[in-house]
């Protein structure tokens, strides 16, 4: 595929991430079990622009009737957030972290993927009683915030 792409592998592989790699194009799918649950994942590459995305998905799409108060909790999650941000996707409710880096110029070391990723990932498995309260535990999503971030 490419140096960068060939530099992901190299870094899962050596940090003993199991991975998937989708055919035809620059992904690697990956699970990862933090302290509070197990996430699903996604690195990819965009070889044109030279951009490193990575993707930590919460376990469940959030019901409909609970979009709007996600939509809340992420918005103060993601203010003054200093790495990545979540997103919500209102048509199905999927939640996700992402982070990305512009590698334009830059090698792309194990180093620099490393922070990138394990950043997200922590990102990701702090945040996940936060989402878990607020959709089931009807925990207000400025309380989940607080609780979080004391």
């Amino acid at each position: 595929m490419s140096e960068l792409f060939d530099t992901l592998k190299s870094f899962f592989y050596n940090d003993e991430w199991f991975y998937i790699e989708v055919e035809s194009r620059p992904v690697l799918r990956l699970n990862h079990w933090g302290e509070n649950g197990r996430f699903s994942c996604q690195a990819e590459v965009n070889e044109e622009q030279k951009i490193f995305y990575f993707y930590s998905y919460f376990p469940v799409n959030v019901p409909e009737e609970k979009r709007s108060v996600i939509a809340e909790l992420i918005t103060r999650a993601n203010y003054g957030m200093r790495v990545g941000n979540f997103e919500l996707d209102y048509e199905d409710g999927e939640v996700r972290f992402k982070t990305s880096l512009d590698v334009e110029n830059v090698e792309l070391s194990h180093d620099l993927v490393s922070n990138h990723v394990y950043a997200n990932v922590w990102t990701m498995d702090r945040y996940l009683l936060a989402l878990f309260g607020v959709i089931y535990g009807n925990i207000s999503p400025k309380d989940a915030v607080e609780q979080i971030e004391e």
